[in-house]
């Protein structure tokens, strides 16, 4: 029998919501939906998925901060990271767990909470340039940059936001156990939100978390790498990367080199905040010898074929 490939699918943050739509609800239902593509599709590959969880913790925040009191003080923002990535691989996992189920199969899923490292002195902790949680007027963010210390900037004429670090990950804590499980059949979520940010302490080399966001997509590439995948797929909104975009030129890219993708990047042809980083991941993976997609999720299964997305290689 031949050797299944082994695909980690790096899912937007908004795959789970259909037209903006915030309940948990709803959010399921369209869970429902990729669950029962992935358990589709796995018959057929090794998957780990990954997940954005822009919008989802971005509530938590707003949550977190309008019930903040002293007894019971808000999370900090590495572990809202942590409890997104419960409430979406909870939903993702018992999807696919009822696909299965309704299909008279008995498959293992996993949900692996997982901790990224990254480095204490990323230049990242030094410029926070990623918004997160709700919008505030001017003088509520300058009192609560005062009060709790958030660095604060104005966000695209919508208002002020507070903004974190976004750092480049360097390692998984949880490769090894994330591997076991890929190898005993299991298809595993992890990575979730780029994972909750960690580093270790020089001495003795503890782990600590620290409040900053990973892109997703820089996470899921990191953990391909390192559990040896033979491909990266990052599912957005559309089914190309495009240059041009939005433009009557606009023109769709099917198949690229790696350095043909570089080339694009540094000539601004994608946004920073939505498609140059999964660009730059996918860009990442191929210059190792593999392939790397960008597609959406209605043409993930003609991508995994190699006949729709955006496919480099090196």
């Amino acid at each position: 029998m031949p050797t299944k490939k082994r695909v980690v699918i790096a899912l937007g943050g908004n795959a789970l919501q259909k037209n903006g739509e915030v309940t948990a609800e709803a959010q399921k239902a369209v869970a429902k939906k990729v669950g029962e593509l992935i358990a589709e599709l796995s018959s057929r590959y090794e998957i780990i998925v990954a997940h954005g969880n822009g919008p989802q913790v971005g509530n938590i925040l707003i949550h977190e901060e309008q019930a903040s009191s002293e007894k019971a003080p808000a999370m900090p923002l590495e572990t809202a990271v942590a409890m997104s990535q419960g409430q979406i691989g909870y939903w993702l996992a018992q999807s696919i767990q009822n696909a299965f189920l309704r299909d008279g199969k008995n498959k293992k899923v996993a949900t692996v909470v997982t901790q990224v490292e990254v480095d204490k002195n990323d230049p990242a902790f030094k410029n926070p340039t990623k918004p997160v949680g709700q919008f505030y007027t001017e003088k509520e963010a300058l009192k609560l940059a005062k009060e709790k210390g958030w660095i604060v900037k104005e966000d695209a004429g919508r208002g002020y936001r507070r903004v974190v670090p976004s750092p480049k990950p360097k390692s998984i804590v949880e490769k090894r156990e994330i591997l076991d499980l890929v190898k005993s059949g299991a298809i595993v979520i992890a990575a979730g939100g780029g994972g909750v940010p960690v580093y270790r302490t020089k001495i003795l080399r503890i782990i600590k978390g620290v409040d900053a966001v990973i892109d997703k997509d820089f996470a899921a590439e990191k953990l391909a790498e390192l559990i040896k995948a033979d491909m990266f797929i990052s599912v957005t909104a559309v089914d190309y990367a495009y240059i041009n975009f939005g433009t009557p030129d606009e023109s769709a890219l099917r198949n690229l080199t790696s350095r043909e993708a570089e080339y694009y990047s540094k000539q601004g042809f994608f946004k920073a905040g939505s498609m140059l980083p999964k660009i730059t991941a996918a860009t990442e993976f191929a210059k190792k010898g593999k392939v790397g997609i960008i597609c959406s999720l209605d043409n993930l299964e003609e991508a995994l074929k190699l006949k729709s997305g955006t496919i480099i290689t090196r």
